[in-house]
C-alpha cells in the first residue's frame, strides 16, 4: 500500500465517562477523502478499538460531517459511543474560542441523519441524541441452555424478575441476556462455539439490576466476537434496543423514563451510558442515549 503524501488528522477519545482512561475509547480520523472501504477497514484493525470514525463532507450543505464507523472486524450503520465521541469532538473544534457552550451536531451515517445537541462544559462535554431508528418488536431469545453454556453460566443463573433473554434491534441487532446479579455477571465469558450457536453474529448484551451504585439503574457488558470485539466497555447501539426490552418487561409509565446504565466495570473501564424513553399508550415513541466525552489524543496518520 502506497503511503499518503498527505498525514490525516486524528484523535482518540473516551466516551461515556467524564475521566480520561476510563470509558470507551474511540479514534477519529478527521481528513478521510481518498480512503476507499478497505484502507479505512485496515486503518480500524490498526488502532483496535471497538470502533474507528471517518469523518468525510457531509452529502448536504447544512449537516456538519458525513461519518463511516468500522469495528476491527465490519463497517456498522450506527452506533453510539462513535456518536456522541464524534459530535462532540467536531463541537469542541467549532466552538473553539468562541463564547458558544452549546449547540446542534448533525451527522449523517448509514442509517440516517442524526441530531446531537452538545453541550461544553468545564470538564468533559456532553452529547444527547434522538436514535434514528426505534428498536423494533423484541423476540424471544433462544433456548435458556444454549445461551448459559455459550456465557459459562448455569442456566438458573439466566434472568431476573420477568426478564427473559430477549432479541431486539434498534438498527444494529442484539441478544439480550438478564443475570441475576453481579456477580454473575462478571464470572460471564465467552465460550467460542457455543456462543456462535446461541448468538450467531449477533453481539450479547448482558445485564443485572443490580449496580455499583445506588444512582444507577443497570450494569450490562457486551460481547461481540463476530464483530472483533471481545468485549466493549459501552455500547450505545445496544443500549437503544435496550429500551425495547425495557419497554416490553418494565412497563414504564407514561411520559417520560431515564435509566442509566453503568457498562465496562468488568474492564476496569467503567462507563455511564444514559436513555431516555418517552412512552405513550404503552408504546416508544421516542428514545435518546446521552453521555461525556474527553479528548485524550492528537495525532497524524500516515496512510
Amino acid at each position: 500500500m502506497a503511503v499518503s503524501s498527505e498525514p490525516r488528522r486524528y484523535a482518540v477519545l473516551d466516551v461515556f465517562t467524564e475521566d480520561r482512561l476510563a470509558g470507551n475509547p474511540l479514534a477519529v480520523v478527521r481528513d478521510s477523502e481518498g480512503l476507499d472501504t478497505e484502507r479505512m477497514q485496515a486503518i480500524a484493525a490498526e488502532f483496535n478499538l471497538s470502533e474507528t470514525v471517518f469523518v468525510l463532507p457531509p452529502e448536504h450543505p447544512a449537516h456538519s460531517a458525513r461519518l463511516r464507523i468500522f469495528t476491527p472486524g465490519r463497517e456498522l450503520p450506527f452506533a453510539g459511543h462513535p456518536t456522541v465521541g464524534t459530535a462532540i469532538l467536531l463541537a469542541l473544534e467549532r466552538f473553539d474560542g468562541t463564547t458558544m457552550k452549546e449547540g446542534i451536531i448533525v451527522l449523517e451515517e448509514d442509517i440516517g441523519s442524526i441530531r446531537c445537541g452538545v453541550k461544553l462544559k468545564q470538564r468533559g462535554a456532553y452529547a444527547e441524541f434522538d436514535i434514528p431508528v426505534l428498536p423494533d418488536k423484541p423476540e424471544n431469545g433462544g433456548d435458556r441452555d444454549l445461551i448459559a453454556a455459550a456465557l459459562c453460566l448455569e442456566p438458573n443463573e439466566i434472568g431476573f424478575e420477568n426478564h427473559k433473554p430477549t432479541r431486539c434491534s434498534a438498527g444494529v441487532p442484539f441478544a439480550f441476556v438478564p443475570v441475576r446479579d453481579l456477580e454473575r455477571l462478571h464470572r460471564a465469558k465467552v465460550s467460542g462455539r457455543a456462543f456462535e450457536e446461541a448468538f450467531g453474529e449477533r453481539g450479547a448484551f448482558v445485564y443485572t439490576r443490580e449496580t455499583a451504585s445506588e444512582a444507577n439503574d443497570l450494569q450490562a457488558r457486551m460481547f461481540a466476537p463476530a464483530h472483533g470485539i471481545a468485549e466493549d466497555p459501552a455500547t450505545g447501539s445496544a443500549a437503544a434496543a435496550l429500551a425495547g426490552v425495557i419497554n416490553l418487561y418494565d412497563q414504564p409509565p407514561p411520559g417520560l423514563t431515564r435509566y442509566r446504565i453503568e457498562q465496562g466495570y468488568a474492564m476496569r473501564r467503567p462507563s455511564l451510558i444514559e436513555l431516555e424513553l418517552e412512552i405513550e399508550k404503552k408504546q416508544l415513541t421516542a428514545v435518546r442515549i446521552g453521555g461525556h466525552a474527553v479528548v485524550v489524543a492528537r495525532g497524524e496518520l500516515l496512510v
